[in-house]
């Protein structure tokens, strides 16, 4: 019996160390990108300066194109669609409702999802931290499935998507929405074969693209527009 209760002591604390691991790395990634949201926007700050400062000169001119070329790279195309149905179609996305397949936890590892991207199901007792995931450092499923069950929106690309898209993909998550940048949103590479080049899911729902065009910026905007705070479980 004392060996059992060692036994199970010990899976325990194991267990415990994960989840304070998970939780730790994603804290560190949503700190990294809310500084470098904080540098661009500083280094945005400066150049608006020196613009002024030139007062249109060749050195000023070169330094205000310096600096437009440099936020180009995650520029994303200013909003010109609200509505969901039509900024869907005119990117060429489709956006699905399921039915719940449940809200069970289970710390093993849990795979058989109905959708893919999965939109619910069994999943860890601990959730996925709001906040951008770097290429390789996403977190498994069944941690963000715990996520969407709170109501947030998890925006994922596929592996091997360009650069600049994911950058944009940052940009789209820190543009201001409800008073602040980051509201309730994950983005992430796919780690489950999805057949969309770029999805935005919710519980028991996904709009899915299967190229990722400048028009789908709109279509996810207005995914997470409708179906923020949106789960059976609403977590601030």
């Amino acid at each position: 019996m004392s060996s059992r209760q060692e036994e199970k002591a010990a899976r325990r604390a194991e267990r415990e160390a994960r989840e304070a691991a998970e939780q730790a790395k994603a804290q560190r990634t949503r700190r990294l990108q809310m500084a470098a949201g904080a540098v661009l926007a500083v280094a945005a700050v400066a150049a608006v300066v020196v613009a002024i400062a030139g007062g249109g000169g060749d050195d000023g001119g070169g330094d205000s194109g310096d600096a437009k070329e440099a936020s180009a790279e995650v520029a994303i195309p200013a909003r010109k669609v609200t509505d969901l149905d039509q900024a869907a179609k005119a990117a060429g996305c489709v956006v699905r409702s399921f039915e719940s397949e449940g809200r069970q936890h289970q710390e093993d590892a849990f795979t058989d999802y109905k959708t893919n991207p999965p939109t619910s199901g069994t999943h860890h007792p601990v959730p996925a931290e709001d906040g951008v995931y770097d290429p390789g450092s996403e977190p498994a499923v069944n941690n963000w499935v715990h996520s969407l069950e709170h109501g947030r929106i998890i925006y994922q690309y596929r592996p091997g998507t360009p650069k600049r898209r994911i950058q944009q993909i940052e940009t789209l998550v820190n543009e201001e929405y409800r008073g602040s940048p980051g509201y309730h949103v994950l983005a992430m590479q796919n780690s489950t074969k999805m057949p969309y080049a770029v999805a935005a899911v919710a519980w028991t729902r996904f709009l899915g693209c299967e190229k990722f065009t400048d028009a789908s910026f709109d279509a996810m905007r207005a995914f997470r527009d409708r179906f923020v705070d949106k789960g059976p479980e609403f977590i601030p």
